[in-house]
């Protein structure tokens, strides 16, 4: 990867984002045309930049909400099965998993507080503490920045007008219409918005690309104590922190630039910013320089194998790859301690979402019912409220069934010893009933 870094276009096209802003303590839907949500504040005491508009909605007939249902019953059915996947799936990865690091733990060789490159420890799986090295500095010269660092992050924005949009259904007339108010505000963004997708784009016009992209450089060479860090060492190096621009050398600026909190703007009034306008953040993570004004060389944790002068990922006889990175100095005890926490808290969090999805599966498979009786409105809420409780009762009854097939198939001899301590007490029951027949 090159060290420098280069001004590029980049030309984009823009998506549809729902976003939540804050109009006057009114929430309402952002869009900015990529599919995200986030937030924004109006200032109060401002007049909007907004306009309405109101579209009349076809009242679909029985027939086209039958048509309609069967479609999300076969979306229904394709998630049922994938959250079967998923949930008996999460179990075999949990196990191989919890098995590697087990293994691991057991064979790992801790290389003490001064880690030295020893012969005898080649192919074996390693564990060190030690501080980042690179050879060279990364910079970008277009901003003549530079950083002794593992990775430099360059984040650019650009002034730009967002569209937000708030609808309001309503009934008149015996017509279902729908009330729209499209609000335009101006906001720093890092993504491009196309602005040929607003509803109203005269006056509200977005340049078609940025004169700057964002990119990350990362170090050719990477190393901790005395060996090279792979590639997928390297990747776990993420905590990213801004690069203070507080003493940097005004003299050093181009004449289109100036700076303001840490910022590289691309305009000389950063407080007045017009449409168009660019402003560029650095940030950096793994600091590997000795003496620099931005402070010691990382410390990280490391748990993987010696091949040589480079520490490469370990496979274990389960089939799983350790090759971990903590940017923090941890013990060998430590460090598989956090991993079986990961690894817990991901087994967990997959069964939740396992779960979700077949909730999610049974409600569009039942949803038929409640469209055959929607024309009855006591019944299609009565309807609506028992096919709820059907759903969560039936996902959370299948998915345990399905864990428990999982434990079966990857841990048969502990979901055995679980059923028997579960079958204990009925067949303690079973006995005594028997003792006092016989008495």
């Amino acid at each position: 990867m090159h060290v420098g870094i280069l001004c590029k276009v980049k030309l984009t096209c823009a998506s549809t984002v729902f976003q939540f802003a804050n109009i006057n303590s009114t929430v309402v839907k952002r869009v900015n045309r990529a599919g995200k949500m986030s937030s924004a504040q109006f200032h109060p005491g401002k007049v909007p930049d907004q306009h309405r508009r109101v579209t009349v909605k076809h009242n679909p007939g029985f027939l086209e909400k039958l048509g309609d249902t069967a479609g999300g019953t076969v979306l229904g059915i394709g998630l049922f099965f994938l959250s079967i996947y998923v949930l008996f799936t999460n179990e075999g990865r949990a196990l191989q998993t919890a098995s590697s690091l087990d293994e691991g733990f057991s064979q790992v060789v801790s290389l003490g507080p001064h880690p030295d490159l020893e012969l005898q420890n080649n192919q074996r799986l390693v564990h060190l503490s030690a501080k980042l090295h690179t050879f060279q500095a990364l910079h970008d010269p277009n901003y003549k920045v530079v950083v002794q660092a593992v990775k430099l992050k360059r984040e650019v924005e650009m002034y730009q007008w967002v569209e937000y949009r708030e609808s309001r259904d309503y009934q008149e007339n015996g017509e279902s219409k729908t009330e729209t108010t499209y609000t335009y505000n101006t906001e720093w963004k890092s993504e491009l918005i196309n602005s040929r997708n607003f509803d109203q784009e005269i006056g509200h016009q977005n340049p078609s690309a940025m004169a700057v992209e964002s990119v990350t450089v990362v170090a050719p060479a990477v190393q901790a104590g005395p060996f090279t860090l792979s590639k997928g060492l390297v990747d776990q190096i993420n905590k990213f922190q801004t690069l203070s621009l507080r003493a940097f050398p005004r003299s050093l600026l181009d004449s289109f630039l100036s700076v303001h909190d840490d910022y590289f703007y691309h305009t000389q009034f950063p407080l007045r910013p017009q449409v168009g306008d660019i402003r560029v953040r650095f940030s950096f993570a793994g600091l590997s320089g000795e003496d620099t004004p931005l402070g010691p060389p990382q410390t990280v944790s490391i748990v993987a194998m010696q091949r040589g002068e480079q520490l490469v990922a370990f496979k274990t006889k389960a089939g799983h790859l350790l090759e971990i990175l903590y940017e923090e100095e941890l013990s060998a005890e430590e460090v598989f301690a956090k991993e079986q926490q990961l690894n817990s808290l991901k087994t967990w969090g997959l069964r939740a979402a396992g779960w979700a999805l077949m909730f999610i599966g049974v409600q569009l498979v039942t949803r038929i019912l409640h469209t055959l009786v929607s024309w009855i409105p006591i019944v299609r809420d009565l309807v609506s409220v028992g096919l709820k409780i059907f759903a969560l009762c039936v996902s959370c009854s299948l998915s345990l069934i399905v864990i428990a097939a999982g434990w079966l198939f990857y841990r048969p001899l502990v979901a055995a010893a679980l059923t028997a301590v579960a079958a204990l007490p009925v067949f303690l029951v079973r006995m005594g009933l028997l003792a006092k027949k016989d008495e």
